[in-house]
């Protein structure tokens, strides 16, 4: 058991071992203060020395060596203590250090739950109290939860004292009394600001408007109409909150809080909905609607956490003390004069300038021309403005400042200051007082003295006046556009259009040509469309294809007119009708789309020059003869002209003559007609025979000898060709 009796005390030593952790100053609950301290240094001092010597005489007739002297200087140090100034940090009031953290303090212990601010414990469920030790429900109070919560009108009963918390709109011990008019809110602490006569509720504060006036205060009257006010939709939300649309709680301004927007935000709270928690230490005040800070006389920093540094008092510190001879300057700006000095500002030595100690007899070795005053006690240098060292013979190190160098310069962005005054030498491009601002617009360089020269810019450079250049321009002025090519921002993106198209040089977008489409201009229009954005529609009929840009009809050959729906003309062919047609042979024409001639019956060649063959027959000579025993064929109609001896359609019948020609008629034109008709009848018959054998002989020739067919027609269609012959033609 021993053992655990020692475990506290292990753990008390452990902690009491542990390095302390320094606190975060960026921690919103650290405050600094500044504090004096004592600095032993060595101080060089020359002591003059008396040095007696001899050398001869002047007087050259002495025989005695004369006795002088002489003043040299011995470097002596002496160890001297300065009171130096440094800022310590540490929790604020209301709060205690915890491993390097600043944790709320609660005077009283939170028993069940945890210290949430300075003095404000956050309770776990089911537990009341300012200590959250008692467990009584919102209508008993006492010990053991015995008393009756006598509260009215909502209040609730203390779980330990009984004492009533009035809901807003009621007051009194039991809350029993509701506000008096012109008053509202918790505590009816807050004065009703209704205008021309309306009614204010004593809850919420608002505004009851009588007829004919209107707005969140009933500050506006409604306009006339037909005799009577017609007021719109009251909408109730006062100090610039405004309505939802669907009704509900007003939508209020940040700083402000409530149904109808009445109730500015909690000390410790802002922002929208007062959702912000302030920061604000040593008595600073916190804005409810941005949460700035407003400091006490004494204190400064954006949380109000830090005390005046040395030589600074007042509001915000804004003041400079004139306390002289490192007196202490209080808040209010009193001096607090140092052992040796006297006077409102500690401005009067007890000694006489330049001396000091306790009998005023020794002399100050301080540098004459920097030197505000030595001390009259120590007989320590007091420093003039932007001097330092023992002897206040040394310029103050870089980055501070003023009496002691003790101030730190504020000059941001490559600033100097002036070791006297502290003013800031601000870089070129930066201004005002801590060289935070860059140059106005339009202005830059030392002293934001120049003007910049910009045309199509977005801004210069405040620090040497280079132009920025807007979209679409550049140049040293930016008065120069992109070239064509180039877009954008300085004109650093190239351009991606094709085919001709113009670019934006703002935004790079493709302004495309005729005939094109696409991002980048790179698709043709399809087919049966043409002209910008291919929006038109191609009207041709026997057209090879569609101009892109201008839809005119490109014709085929053969084709002509704006459509393309009109033949070449008589005559002419070929691609815009633009060839002659060059046929012989009487042909008038030819083939419009190919120039070939459509050539008469027994001639052939492109241009019906030449006579069918011999054995063909027809237009372009494309039939073969069917003359036998010799026979030939007419080129032009195919007919068959027979041998000697041979005779019918294909000269296949033999006409009985031993080949010598008949003799004429003895006598008579009767004889002769009438040997005609029987010659002509003998003919009949022999064809006929002939016809009946010739069917029976070529029966199975079918394939070899052309069909026939008959038709009354006797002109020539569709490259149908007629025989002229007995009882109507032969069409092949």
């Amino acid at each position: 058991m021993k053992p655990l009796c020692m475990l506290p005390e292990v753990l008390l030593l452990c902690s009491l071992l542990l390095p302390a952790c320094p606190l975060n100053p960026s921690d919103p609950n650290v405050c600094s203060r500044w504090e004096s301290y004592s600095v032993t240094k060595q101080e060089a001092l020359l002591t003059p020395h008396d040095e007696p010597y001899k050398e001869d005489c002047d007087d050259p007739r002495s025989r005695f060596r004369c006795t002088r002297h002489k003043i040299s200087y011995r470097v002596t140090y002496r160890v001297g203590v300065q009171t130096e100034y440094r800022k310590r940090a540490h929790c604020c009031h209301g709060y205690y250090e915890s491993r390097g953290l600043c944790v709320p303090q609660c005077a009283q212990e939170c028993v069940h739950g945890r210290c949430l601010s300075p003095d404000r414990c956050q309770c776990a469920p089911n537990w009341r109290g300012h200590d959250c030790s008692s467990v009584c429900s919102d209508l008993l109070w006492g010990p053991n939860c015995s008393q009756r919560c006598e509260c009215r009108n909502g209040g609730q009963c203390d779980p330990l004292t009984g004492h009533c918390s009035c809901t807003p709109g009621y007051t009194g011990l039991l809350c029993e009394g509701s506000c008096r008019p012109g008053t509202y809110g918790q505590g009816c602490l807050r004065q009703c600001r209704c205008q021309n006569r309306a009614r204010c509720d004593s809850v919420t504060g608002a505004c009851d408007c009588i007829n004919g006036t209107t707005g969140g205060l009933c500050e506006h009257h409604c306009p006339e109409s037909e005799g009577e006010r017609k007021c719109g939709p009251p909408c109730p939300c006062q100090n610039g909150g405004s309505c939802q649309s669907g009704g509900g709680p007003c939508l209020c301004p940040a700083g402000w809080t409530g149904a109808v927007c009445t109730l500015p935000c909690p000390h410790d709270r802002f922002g929208v909905n007062c959702s912000q928690h302030c920061h604000c230490h040593n008595g600073g005040q916190c804005d409810p609607i941005t949460g700035k800070c407003s400091c006490a006389v004494g204190y400064t920093g954006v949380r109000c956490q830090e005390d005046c540094p040395f030589g600074r008092y007042g509001p915000n510190c804004s003041r400079t003390c004139d306390c002289l001879n490192q007196a202490k300057c209080m808040p209010d700006g009193a001096c607090l004069c140092e052992s040796g000095y006297q006077g409102g500002r500690c401005e009067s030595r007890l000694c006489q300038d330049w001396l000091f100690g306790h009998q005023c007899d020794r002399q100050c070795a301080c540098h004459l021309t920097h030197t505000q005053s030595c001390h009259p006690m120590s007989g320590e240098c007091s420093c003039q403005p932007g001097w330092s060292g023992p002897l206040c013979n040394q310029s103050c190190p870089q980055g501070t400042y003023g009496a002691g160098c003790l101030s730190r310069c504020l000059c941001l962005n490559g600033g100097s200051c002036e070791p006297e005054s502290g003013r800031c030498l601000c870089a070129p491009g930066f201004t005002d007082k801590h060289c935070s601002a860059l140059c106005p617009a339009w202005s830059y360089g030392l002293n934001c003295s120049s003007r910049c020269q910009c045309v199509n810019a977005i801004f210069c450079s405040a620090i040497d006046g280079s132009c920025q250049c807007e979209t679409g321009w550049t140049g040293s002025d930016c008065s120069v556009p992109c070239p064509d090519g180039q877009w954008g921002p300085g004109c650093n993106s190239t351009c991606q259009c094709a085919n001709g198209a113009r670019c934006n040089r703002f935004n790079g977008t493709c302004t495309c040509l005729p005939g094109w489409q696409g991002r980048q201009c790179d698709q043709p229009c399809p087919e049966h469309r043409y002209g910008q954005d291919c929006s038109g529609y191609c009207d041709c009929e026997h057209a090879l294809w569609c101009h892109p840009s201008t839809g005119k009809c490109h014709c085929a050959p053969g084709w002509t007119g704006r459509r393309c729906d009109r033949t070449c003309d008589p005559g002419r062919w070929g691609q815009n009708c633009a060839l002659w047609c060059r046929c012989l042979n009487g042909v008038p024409h030819c083939h419009p789309e190919n120039g070939t001639c459509l050539c008469p019956p027994g001639y052939m060649g492109p241009s019906c020059g030449h006579s069918c063959p011999p054995g063909s027959w027809g237009p372009n000579c494309i039939h073969r003869c069917a003359c036998e025993n010799g026979g030939t064929c007419l080129p032009s109609t195919g007919s068959c002209q027979c041998a000697q001896g041979w005779t019918g359609t294909y000269c296949t019948q033999r006409n009985g003559s031993t080949g010598i020609s008949p003799a004429p008629p003895a006598d008579g034109g009767s004889l002769g007609a009438i040997t005609g008709i029987i010659v002509l009848l003998s003919v009949l018959v022999i064809l006929l025979a002939a016809f009946i054998c010739f069917r029976y002989k070529y029966r199975g020739k079918s394939n070899r000898i052309p069909a026939v067919t008959y038709t009354p027609a006797t002109s020539v269609s569709n490259g149908e060709y007629a025989v002229p012959g007995e009882g109507g033609g032969h069409t092949w």
